[in-house]
């Protein structure tokens, strides 16, 4: 039976560490969200993020938008944001209307107040192994892994899932770890190789959003598993990986909900306390 890797003891750990580092700092770090027009998802996440930033010490500011406002209000909002001092990291509330590009919004976010890590240049920053800010479930995939305790080096890891948020960048650090890293996407399933992908796998990582896509009975003996999915089914919240049966043949498994996720919004808390420490270092050089 695999033992479960928690996110809250390794996020309370980490909050520790931010918040004993927000007390010594002249002043309090601020984080702008920005939620454009009404969505219950990103409210909830508002709160989420609100609560564990003020039990930081850091002010978190909101900045909510009329979905009228469109994508010129958004990036005038941002700018306005980049240019004052008194801002420390900036964060845009996922879903955007359809008709807005979050790709070229994320590129207008300066790069040392990105809370997300998803402007190019902290992107590119992984390829050269040099990056501050991380993208926040890549981050806490990657200290769930350290948890574990597992040597990555030399470890044959897939990862379910290419998209720019999770996959694409998680599989540039785990590169960074001389892990061997395959990805699997929706070519991967439509050549029917899914499966054998995933059952080689020492470490799995699955990110989709599609409740039960991985068979329990994929996964390799003593293999650690990484479920990101959250799934709704019924009344019931469930990863993208079969648990009970993956729980009986994997070494290492997250629990959904509990695992990831708790570690998410303290990524980017840890995101902001970096943006800052490389804003006062720009002032200190000047």
């Amino acid at each position: 039976m695999a033992r479960l890797l928690e996110g809250k003891p390794v996020a309370d750990r980490i909050r520790e560490e931010i918040r004993s580092e927000v007390a010594g700092l002249p002043q309090r770090p601020v984080l702008a969200s920005i939620i454009l027009g009404q969505n219950p998802g990103a409210l909830s996440y508002v709160k989420s993020q609100k609560k564990a930033a003020e039990a930081l010490g850091i002010e978190y500011v909101l900045h909510e938008l009329p979905e009228a406002a469109g994508e010129q209000g958004l990036i005038e909002l941002i700018e306005g944001l980049n240019a004052d001092k008194g801002t420390n990291g900036i964060i845009v509330q996922m879903p955007l209307p359809n008709h807005i590009n979050y790709k070229k919004i994320s590129a207008f976010i300066l790069p040392h107040k990105d809370a997300e890590g998803m402007h190019p240049a902290n992107i590119g920053n992984i390829i050269f192994g040099k990056a501050k800010i991380i993208p926040c479930t890549p981050a806490a995939v990657m200290e769930l892994l350290k948890e574990s305790g597992i040597e990555l080096d030399g470890k044959e890891a897939v990862i379910v899932g290419h998209s720019e948020i999770v996959g694409k960048p998680l599989a540039l650090l785990l590169l960074d770890k001389f892990v061997t890293v395959s990805v699997c996407h929706i070519g991967t399933s439509r050549a029917g190789k899914l499966r054998e992908h995933v059952s080689r796998a020492e470490v799995l990582i699955v990110a989709v959003g599609k409740a039960g896509l991985i068979k329990g009975d994929w996964i390799k003996e003593g293999a650690v598993v990484i479920d990101v999915g959250i799934n709704k089914v019924g009344e019931k919240i469930v990863g993208d990986v079969e648990f009970e049966t993956a729980q009986a043949r994997a070494s290492a498994i997250t629990p959904v909900p509990g695992g990831v996720g708790p570690l998410t919004v303290t990524m980017l808390m840890r995101n902001l306390l970096e943006a800052s420490k490389l804003q006062r270092q720009a002032l200190f050089i000047k």
